[in-house]
């Protein structure tokens, strides 16, 4: 099969290598549709993974081709998406089913081979189902989809509560949509790119409520429209320094702070910020994945649901399309930054 390997930092290739051969408890799914992730630009260009060689992309959907021994005959031929964690099942977490906080999880695409190849080998747990009207792309989409969810359902906004979104990157996208979705109306989001103001719009937000950073004063936009109230929920999906701080300045007496962004760098925090949690008894959770748990109240459900009826529609976030052959160039669009992107996809 082709496959895209990582032999080391920088150093990715498309190569003709051995189809996965399944486990008694795996099956060998059809790469249909391959999303990239921010997290995969550094992996790929800069930091490295754990081991060597390894094929990235955790954000993959397909058909189920051949089951292992173990697995239910259902799977055969079944149209899936992939929940990338590979929990170890035995850690306190895992016994309470929190599988998004396993001690001691592999993952496909960063700890051993993910989607961007024509096959993978994927456990059996990790599949969901996917129904008739949902696509390939949208099910490559249920990744970042189920993360967006997460954070929202773990903070649990209440109606009426202000709440502002700081960084519109994917997640941040995401988020608004289902904050949308869900009926909140109070809501205020900073960006800094013109993609994400226009998708932000088209999501329904309104113009008043978006803040262009590289233009405006962004605590100084937030005071002037809440009336110097400030946030009550507030999601920070940058993983900056400074954009903490700021959170932590934006939100008022008595919020929540939502840390969702992946850190850029080592992360700390100033006295006065520090100070600021303080005083104003701030809450701050942090989150960096999704649950499935199988049930239909897990995250991946809640996405999937909505996705079926078609309440939610995630295709306009996607920019570009590549063949498999050619998804290096998706890699040096997002790496470059050089023109606009939102959701880079890959297709066999």
């Amino acid at each position: 099969m082709k496959a895209w390997v990582l032999h080391g930092i920088n150093d990715l290739r498309l190569e003709e290598i051995n189809t996965p051969i399944i486990g008694e408890n795996e099956v060998l799914l059809a790469v249909k549709a391959a999303g990239i992730c921010g997290s995969d630009i550094p992996r790929v260009f800069h930091t490295g993974t754990y081991s060597y060689p390894l094929i990235p992309g955790h954000e993959f959907a397909g058909q189920v081709m051949a089951v292992g021994g173990s697995v239910d005959e259902k799977w055969q031929g079944k149209r899936v998406g992939v929940f990338p964690l590979i929990p170890c099942g035995e850690c306190l977490p895992c016994q309470k089913e929190q599988y998004e906080m396993c001690r001691h999880y592999s993952y496909l695409g960063s700890r051993c081979d993910g989607g961007f190849a024509e096959y993978a080998a994927v456990p059996e747990k990790n599949l969901i189902s996917l129904p008739e009207g949902v696509s390939f792309e949208e099910a490559a989409m249920l990744e970042p989809m189920a993360v967006a969810v997460h954070a929202m359902r773990k903070i649990a906004p209440a109606p009426g509560e202000c709440i502002v979104i700081c960084g519109m990157g994917t997640i941040g996208l995401f988020l608004l949509m289902f904050l949308l979705e869900a009926g909140h109306k109070n809501i205020f989001v900073i960006g800094n790119k013109d993609f994400q103001k226009r998708m932000a719009q088209k999501h329904g937000l309104s113009a008043q409520a978006y803040c262009d950073s590289r233009t405006q004063d962004a605590e100084k936009w937030l005071d002037e429209q809440t009336g110097g109230r400030g946030a009550d929920v507030l999601f920070e999906c940058v993983g900056r320094n400074e954009t903490v701080g700021q959170a932590v300045r934006m939100t008022g007496p008595g919020g929540r702070i939502m840390l969702v962004g992946n850190p850029a760098s080592d992360m700390t925090l100033p006295k006065a910020v520090y100070w600021k949690i303080l005083r104003n008894q701030l809450t701050v959770f942090g989150t960096w994945n999704s649950s499935f748990t199988h049930s239909r109240e897990d995250d991946w459900h809640y996405v999937l649901e909505r996705l079926g009826d078609g309440r939610i529609a995630p295709k306009q976030m996607i920019t570009h399309r590549y063949p498999l052959e050619e998804l290096d160039q998706g890699l040096t669009v997002m790496k470059d930054k050089k023109e606009e992107y939102g959701k880079v996809m890959a297709g066999n």
